[in-house]
């Protein structure tokens, strides 16, 4: 039998930390064979990332040890390998794709130099060869004129091919093990299909391990040999992925895939999971699902479960499939939740637009030159016809570059177009000044991608909502806008306390609900979701796209919703308009779109989805 590539043996990391030592990572255990792809998931916080920096050796000293376990690597632990044989096998024999290109790549020197220089480091290679290997690897990974890209600088590149440069950066040495850790998360559908296909080609032909760590599961379904997920530091199942995804036993799990979107659960309430992972330096004595769990039983707090194979190749930690304590007193349940998702009705669209837009172009000079003249422009949007009812959502799809976000923040003059009607209302405000736009403003807002940007961090909660009550309803006295933040809060399941903490006080998912806040604080009729839930955990995903369903039947508000996630348009859209090079290539109804697509970009588009087998349904594991 083979020696694993990479097998990890009840692998500890812990953190020192002000409040206590944090078990970030607390006895997991796993191998990945010659040629296999093993996938880590569970939502963030759960440990997944530091068990792939505890196996590359990258974890933060002082702070951050390894307590406890092996991990053997072709064989030979490295745990106790001295620094300078652990930086051998740094980038030559174990290499790592991270989330962000951007933040990985030196921005002070070119895509090539970075290559060159690790192959140089690792393989002792000459400049010329170390040049030759680069260019060979650049051309691998379908990067385009490789000769002409290898003295570019990453900014000048986009997502997609940056995301290239670290996948030839990780290959250059033709590693034993590729850690690709969210290679994925907010590129396009059709770039991360390219990425995806990418290192499955490159696996099979340099017969490489892959750890792929994602929030993607039907990515996970379409790539993964065997599947791990993870819970606060800890195994909670693992089995061949067409085993879990057929029969998951953990309710952690059965309650992560009820929480996809898509088409077949429009109209219905997405599955969700209540609360948060707990802090590492504070887990129950028992299991660590206890307190978010559907099938909590009393002694589920105090009695920690076991790992243990209930099926071939199948492992869960989970009270409800241990005969032994399932026949004692403490296994009475505490919960029992209902497999059928309520119906979320929506509002009946109005046939009257409330937002009717005409021929829009903005465009963006080139200026070149000493004294900077303008050479050109770019076309972001040119010529689009949009138009919103009132209760309906109109999803905005397209690759990155097409024109998506610069058509919301135009039409909602954030950002001036240069020609075109935008009738908000039965109103033109395509040439009004700022004065006379002000109005408006409360009438049409907008949420943005990452709220930890468009957050000031330095404002608590309470100031960042009230700066728009006071610009836009400057008639609203102080006592009347506490109360307006309040409610707004409590509107998007926040407490009126946390008005009084700051925006790094809270997880993305709560960050993302005081975006929501701010804009539904000034009583607006039409928002702009600008990839409003593209970096989230499908748990906390599925929280969002359930509280603007919600918001929308109460209020009849409409949205236009910019993403580049299909299932989520799938699920939350009534109509969908596709962008391609600052033009709309096909609109209609969603079912009509997504059934008979018929421009070849949308048809791509659709393909390029990694999705689930049809009908799958997913009961939770204990009594009915």
């Amino acid at each position: 039998m083979d020696v694993p590539v990479i097998e990890v043996k009840d692998l500890k990391t812990y953190f020192r930390t002000a409040r206590g030592i944090a078990r970030a990572v607390d006895g997991v255990s796993f191998s990945i064979p010659k040629g296999g792809t093993f996938a880590l998931v569970g939502e963030s916080g759960c440990g997944k990332s530091l068990t792939a920096l505890s196996i590359i050796q990258l974890v933060p000293e002082p702070a951050g040890f390894h307590a406890g376990g092996e991990i053997f690597l072709n064989g030979r632990e490295i745990t106790k390998l001295p620094e300078r044989e652990k930086r051998e096998l740094r980038g030559n024999k174990i290499s790592m794709i991270f989330q962000e290109p951007m933040t990985s790549l030196n921005p002070v020197f070119t895509v090539g130099y970075q290559t060159v220089e690790t192959i140089r480091l690792h393989q002792k290679k000459s400049a010329p060869e170390a040049k030759a290997a680069a260019l060979e690897m650049f051309a691998k990974v379908g990067l385009p004129e490789p000769e002409a890209l290898f003295d570019e600088y990453p900014h000048r590149l986009s997502g997609g091919m940056r995301q290239r440069v670290m996948i030839a950066m990780a290959l250059a040495c033709r590693p034993d093990l590729l850690i690709a850790d969210e290679p994925t998360t907010a590129l396009d559908v059709t770039i991360q299909d390219q990425i995806i296909r990418l290192i499955k080609d490159l696996k099979d032909s340099m017969r490489m391990a892959v750890l792929l760590i994602t929030h993607n599961l039907a990515l996970v379904y379409r790539n993964a040999e065997n599947v791990c997920v993870m819970y606060a530091g800890k195994v909670a199942e693992m089995s061949p992925t067409e085993e879990l995804f057929r029969n998951p036993m953990h309710p952690y799990t059965v309650k992560l895939l009820r929480s996809i979107p898509g088409y077949e659960k429009r109209g219905l309430m997405l599955d969700t999971i209540p609360g948060s992972v707990p802090p590492a330096t504070g887990y129950p004595a028992g299991c660590r699902f206890s307190g978010r769990c559907p099938r909590e039983m009393e002694g589920c707090a105090s009695i920690e479960p076991e790992l243990v194979e209930r099926a071939p190749g199948h492992l869960v930690s989970c009270h409800l499939h241990d005969p032994e304590f399932m026949s004692k007193p403490y296994s009475k349940p505490l919960k029992h939740e209902p497999d059928k998702l309520p119906p979320v009705p929506g509002p009946i669209a109005e046939k009257t637009p409330l937002l009717d837009v005409r021929n829009l172009k903005t465009y963006y000079p080139v200026r070149k030159g000493l004294l900077k003249r303008v050479r050109g422009y770019v076309k972001a949007v040119d010529g689009i016809d949009l138009t919103i009812a009132k209760g309906m959502t109109l999803a905005l799809v397209g690759e990155s570059g097409c024109g998506k976000t610069t058509a919301g923040k135009s039409i909602i003059r954030l950002i001036r177009p240069d020609d075109g009607e935008i009738v908000f209302k039965g109103t033109d405000i395509f040439g009004l000044s700022e004065r006379a736009l002000k109005p408006m403003r409360s009438k049409a807002q907008i949420i943005f991608q990452d709220p930890y940007s468009s957050l000031n961090p330095r404002l608590m909660v309470r100031d960042t909502i009230e700066e728009g009550l006071k610009t836009l309803k400057p008639g609203m006295g102080r006592p009347a806008r506490l109360e307006r933040i309040a409610q707004v809060l409590e509107r998007v399941g926040l407490t009126p306390e946390m008005m009084y903490r700051y925006p790094h006080e809270f997880s993305g998912g709560q960050r993302q609900r005081i975006g929501i806040a701010r804009a539904l604080a000034v009583d607006p009729e039409f928002i702009v979701c600008d990839e409003a839930v593209s970096a989230l955990d499908v748990s906390v995903q599925a929280q969002i796209l359930n509280l603007l369903k919600s918001i929308q039947r109460d209020t009849g508000i409409s949205y236009l919703f910019i993403t580049h996630d299909l299932a989520v348009v799938e699920y939350i859209a009534d109509e969908v308009a596709v962008m391609y090079m600052g033009h709309i290539v096909e609109r209609g109804n969603t079912e009509a779109i997504f059934s008979n697509p018929t421009h070849d970009y949308t048809k791509k588009l659709l393909n390029a989805i990694p999705k689930l087998p049809p009908g799958m349904t997913w009961k939770l594991p204990g009594k009915h």
